[in-house]
């Protein structure tokens, strides 16, 4: 795929630190794309080669059809947003909007105030272009930072964990937010973030990174129901491994039984031999009446349970499974959440369960 960000066997060495391990990636124009991985992934590293902050050791990386091999960051088609947001608190808003406008020579005073303005418009703050930067919420400053980063119209705009200093709230907000200013603007905005959730809920495809690569590149749908590795599928959300048989098409997993697989549960070059089966919280269910024809049944005790006000989180001791499954069940007025101690019939359906080689 031809994208406005392309690199070509990135690798990256600080000494003895391999930071980058063969990157190859094309992010689309126009595209939400999120680098997600643990701390010391190498997903700021890469943020950075982009923005030109830091310089391949090996490999190539293209914007825009232009070669970066010798473009400074400041002339790069590029602008970033950073987690610190270095906003200017002597300045107005205006002001620090403005700043990046200085070295425009080609555009007169009036020319730079109209396009602040509209900066500011666009990220919910006219009107605020008196305000003392030091006066404004944390998430007034984001929006600050944003309008000038847009303001230059890069036609790609990196963000390094912009949302990680905000309350859940203000997050969650900005996070809403920020995909709407996306499509609005129409840019590529490539994120870099350690939240699972927010990678999943803002973007069009997410890269997995582990230790310097790209363990999986995916739409967020994909990446979630469809890992390519038990490294990916435990650090999307909630996954209960268990110990598991692979006999051909069918699987033996330790609590549950033996079931048949379809094709795209398969593990990858593993069709026989010791295994993994994994199962989302959601897949699985607390009885209460009869199961239905697909769905297996599996008797257990609540070991341990979390609620969450519309979710209540229970942990499963099985007979036989050395780990609790987790089953995750939406609370209904009425129905009463179950003790720990309390018996407990568990469905299950075979179409939901992932096989990983062990």
């Amino acid at each position: 795929m031809k994208g406005i960000v392309e690199m070509a066997g990135g690798q990256k060495w600080y000494g003895d630190y391999h930071a980058l391990r063969g990157i190859d990636l094309a992010i689309a124009e126009g595209e939400f794309f999120s680098l997600l991985g643990p701390s010391g992934c190498g997903k700021t590293t890469l943020l950075r080669t982009i923005a030109g902050f830091e310089a391949l050791t090996e490999g190539s990386l293209r914007i825009d059809g232009q070669d970066m091999a010798r473009v400074p960051a400041n002339r790069r088609p590029t602008n970033m947003v950073f987690q610190s947001y270095a906003i200017f608190p002597h300045l107005t808003v205006s002001q620090n909007v403005a700043y990046g406008l200085r070295s425009r020579k080609d555009t007169d005073g009036a020319a730079k105030a109209a396009a602040v303005g509209e900066a500011l418009e666009m990220v919910g703050l006219a009107g605020f272009g008196a305000r003392a930067a030091h006066a404004l919420s944390g998430g007034q400053r984001q929006r600050v930072a944003l309008a000038r980063a847009l303001v230059l119209k890069p036609k790609v705009l990196l963000l390094d964990e912009p949302l990680s200093a905000l309350d859940r709230k203000m997050r969650e907000t900005m996070q809403g937010e920020l995909r709407r200013l996306q499509r609005q603007v129409g840019i590529t905005f490539v994120l870099v973030t350690h939240d699972q959730e927010e990678a999943l809920i803002m973007s069009d495809r997410v890269a997995v990174m582990f230790e310097g690569s790209i363990a999986q590149l995916a739409p967020p749908q994909a990446l979630y129901a469809r890992p390519a590795t038990r490294e990916v599928a435990d650090f999307i959300g909630v996954m209960t491994f268990l110990p598991a048989a692979m006999r051909g098409d069918e699987v033996e997993i330790a609590g549950l039984g033996t079931c048949a697989l379809a094709p795209e549960q398969m593990p990858a070059g593993a069709p026989s031999g010791p295994a993994e089966a994994g199962l989302r919280p959601e897949a699985l269910t607390i009885l209460v009446g009869d199961a239905p024809e697909t769905v297996r049944v599996a008797e257990g005790t609540v070991g341990d349970r979390a609620y969450y006000g519309d979710m209540t989180y229970y942990m499963i001791d099985l007979p036989g499974a050395p780990d609790r499954l987790t089953v995750s069940m939406k609370n209904i007025p009425g129905r009463d959440v179950l003790e720990v101690g309390a018996p407990a019939r568990v469905g299950w359906d075979p179409r939901a369960v992932l096989v990983f080689p062990a």
